[in-house]
């Protein structure tokens, strides 16, 4: 469809004033475009009709049926008005029942279609408040009727009317933004046949076509916007590094790197010297060491007199960053500083004026470090841990301290190799995929209840020989009326520890603390003054303790699969066997054989995808989490073979026509999703 007429007001379909526009603009549309592009969620099939005889309870059908007496008014003790019919066919009688119609008008022996579900009424059937038109003069009976989500204040008839108009006006007008050799290649019919298959099919057929085509051209377009994206980032200018050979840093550990490590940090150190500004993501499981990477990238921005930015969530991981930065980088003479909340004022005055005299420094921090009147003129490489608990803004601001500055973002929490490409579109991206020398993968088992009392015993011999435990619920507080499953709540859950097991030393740690109170737990967890923390998932993400060798997570089936793996990562991090307990309660089957994919591996990547498969990916990521886009029409987890189809094409396509001066119709909406994704992403 031409672009003018996309763009057109809805103002200029039949009905729609003030007041209707009103109404179409909170459901977001705002144009034409915006109308055609508002799918149906579901058809209802009228395409044929169903004698009263045959009638079932179930699916909604349609009936062809004459009024057979004038129907009946009246009210219910409430006030609200009820209407009783009877219709029949040669076939039965049919019972009709509205509610809440006061201007329904029925005549007596005149034929109507009536649509809707049938329910038994002793030996006859019925229906309450189904649709309705005459016979002979039906505009619905006879098709698959699209059925639109959330139509608000309007009737689902209204939008079909507009889109129908919107379809007609646009009829001949549609244009083609994609190239011709797709359209062979994976046979996808036109925009037209799209538009008009998806609104209005004649058949199923019609939909799965009008679907293929409309999610193949929305996620071809993202893919090449996340390309656009990547592409302008890699032109960025960066501080130019001078390379080092990183086996100089290597050679100072203790340990040998795993190859995932040094491939990581090759892939790294290339685009710190490239001249152009770094963006790259370093993802990798729970103990991957992430951080090793990090700190090589540190050293070579310091070898090269700049300074390095670590910005952590919490304070209690900077400050476990600063140690461990401190740790590994020691043996160079490289200063390493620490800049919280907390910090005094002194102290921050001292820390901020090292940053301003330049040289080399890592400077480790939260929040504190993207404050206003801060200003790190020499930083030249920033690092963010965990990177999907901080918004863009905040990723932006911390690079507007220093122009130039490299940007390695981290993340511990795995997703499916095809996700990732799609998420993280803008930014090259390295995986670890390889544990460090001297980690023992964790033994899990999902235990029933009647195990919990061995379990117990395990717990206090764990203790007995120094080692220590988490345990995991899910939730804070007991709740009146909830669900005996999710009762296990972690303050309850403390006294009834306590009660049992009076010689472990048990502490407390959830969401709702204050981050002083928390931190205070942590530490005295950390320094081993605890044998047990009982905790919600505010540990998911969390300081290494590497004493910690036993993890148990209470009503484990009211978790997702890669949670329950984040979870299961925070013990392991020593060298002793570590282990995960999963507490099944009362789950059914499918819950039982879910947790059954954690016991047979510890591949994070693995499990992401089963769990993307087995939840979809609103559940995988929860609250828009990591920044997941929101498709008009296609399913990440339905439609990943599209998906991955899409991104091939759009590889091939850019290597062949970077700028898509062949496509101009196809460069504009590349150009408008882009900006759209980067809004969508600052707020």
């Amino acid at each position: 469809m031409t672009e003018d007429r996309l763009e057109g007001p809805l103002s200029a379909l039949s009905g729609v004033g003030p007041r209707r526009l009103a109404q179409l603009n909170r459901l977001g549309l705002f144009s034409v475009g915006d109308l055609l592009a508002y799918f149906p969620r579901d058809y209802e099939d009228r395409r044929s009709f169903r004698p009263v005889a045959q009638l079932q309870e179930g699916a909604a059908v349609c009936v062809r049926a004459a009024l057979t007496e004038p129907p009946v008014k009246s009210r219910l003790p409430g006030g609200k008005p009820m209407i009783r019919a009877r219709a029949a066919d040669e076939t039965g009688v049919l019972f009709l029942t509205f509610f809440n119609q006061p201007y329904l008008h029925l005549e007596t022996g005149q034929d109507y279609i009536f649509f809707g579900r049938p329910e038994r009424v002793g030996r006859a059937f019925g229906m309450v408040n189904p649709s309705y038109e005459r016979f002979g003069a039906q505009r619905l009976a006879g098709r698959l009727l699209p059925v639109y989500p959330h139509p608000g204040e309007l009737s689902q008839n209204q939008l079909r009317r507009w889109i129908a108009e919107a379809l007609e006006q646009a009829s001949g007008h549609f244009l083609e933004p994609l190239p011709r050799s797709l359209l062979e290649q994976y046979r996808l019919c036109s925009p037209e046949q799209a538009f008009s298959g998806i609104h209005f099919p004649a058949a199923p057929e019609d939909v799965r076509q009008a679907r293929r085509r409309l999610i193949f051209e929305e996620l071809f377009t993202f893919c090449l916007a996340g390309q656009r994206l990547k592409r302008e980032a890699s032109r960025a200018p960066g501080a130019a590094l001078t390379r080092f050979d990183p086996e100089d840093f290597f050679r100072s550990l203790p340990y040998a790197p795993t190859g995932a490590q040094r491939r990581a940090t090759a892939q790294c150190f290339d685009d710190l010297c490239s001249g152009r500004r770094m963006n790259r993501l370093l993802q990798g499981d729970v103990g991957s060491g992430k951080t090793l990477v990090a700190a090589a990238c540190a050293w070579l921005t310091c070898q090269n007199g700049q300074q390095a930015v670590i910005m952590a969530p919490t304070e209690l991981l900077a400050r476990q960053h600063e140690q461990t930065f401190r740790q590994l980088l020691s043996p160079f003479g490289i200063p390493v500083e620490l800049l919280c909340g907390s910090t005094s004022a002194p102290e921050r005055r001292r820390i901020l004026s090292l940053a301003q005299e330049g040289g080399p420094l890592v400077l480790c921090g939260t929040h504190a470090l993207i404050q206003s009147g801060i200003s790190l003129p020499h930083a030249a490489l920033t690092v963010v841990d965990e990177q999907h608990r901080f918004g863009v803004r905040q990723r932006a601001a911390l690079g507007q301290r220093s122009a130039g500055a490299h940007l390695l973002a981290m993340s511990a929490t795995p997703i499916p190799r095809t996700l990732t490409l799609i998420l993280y579109g803008d930014l090259d991206v390295s995986i670890l995929d390889q544990l460090p020398p001297g980690r023992q993968p964790i033994r899990t088992f999902a235990l029933p209840e009647d195990r919990r009392q061995d379990l117990y015993g395990f717990l206090q011999r764990q203790a007995a020989e120094g080692g220590q435990a988490y345990i995991v619920c899910p939730l804070i507080e007991e709740k009146d009326g909830a669900p005996q499953q999710e009762k296990q709540a972690a303050a309850a859950y403390l006294d009834r520890l306590r009660q049992q097991l009076p010689g472990l030393r048990a502490g407390l740690l959830h969401g709702r603390m204050k981050a002083a109170e928390k931190d205070a737990v942590m530490e005295a967890f950390l320094r081993r003054e605890l044998d047990v923390l009982v905790c919600t998932t505010v540990v998911e993400v969390g300081v290494n303790v590497p004493n910690a060798t036993l993890m148990i997570v209470e009503n484990a089936g009211l978790f997702g699969l890669s949670q329950l793996h984040q979870l299961r990562g925070r013990v392991g991090r020593g060298s002793r066997q570590s282990y995960c307990f999963l507490m099944c309660g009362d789950s059914g089957e499918t819950a039982r054989q879910r947790l059954s994919v954690l016991c047979r591996t510890n591949d994070g990547f693995q499990i992401a995808e089963e769990d993307l498969r087995l939840r979809g990916p609103g559940d995988f990521f929860g609250s828009r989490q990591h920044g997941l886009p929101v498709f008009q029409i296609a399913d990440l987890a339905a439609d990943l073979n599209i998906l991955e189809a899409a991104r091939q094409s759009a590889e091939t396509l850019l290597a062949r026509d970077p700028e898509l001066s062949g496509y101009p119709l196809l460069a504009r909406r590349v150009q408008t999703a882009a900006d759209k994704t980067l809004a969508d992403s600052m707020n």
